[in-house]
């Protein structure tokens, strides 16, 4: 009869380990595609300064706002962050 307790506190132990583990991993999973994100947001954005700049004399500013919002919503937050840029 011991023996099939000590393999139960095992079982739960191990089924804790797992949740606590899947809660440490979620959170890192969504901070790195943030930050994956946010350096495409702003390879898009100094892509865009560079062409609009030499091409149109338009440029937008690189700020830590316009960059997360570049990089959380991709193609269409550059596009948000430049209609701001030219109707603010």
């Amino acid at each position: 009869m011991q023996t099939v307790g000590v393999l139960l506190a095992f079982g739960a132990g191990l089924l804790v380990l797992y949740l606590v583990c899947m809660l440490l991993v979620i959170p890192v999973k969504w901070l790195l595609r943030l930050v994956g994100n946010g350096v495409v947001g702003f390879l898009l954005l100094l892509l865009l300064n560079f062409v609009g700049g030499a091409l149109f004399g338009f440029t937008v500013p690189l700020n830590l706002i316009n960059v997360l919002v570049a990089g959380v919503f991709g193609v269409p937050g550059v596009i948000v962050v430049v209609l701001f840029t030219l109707f603010l």
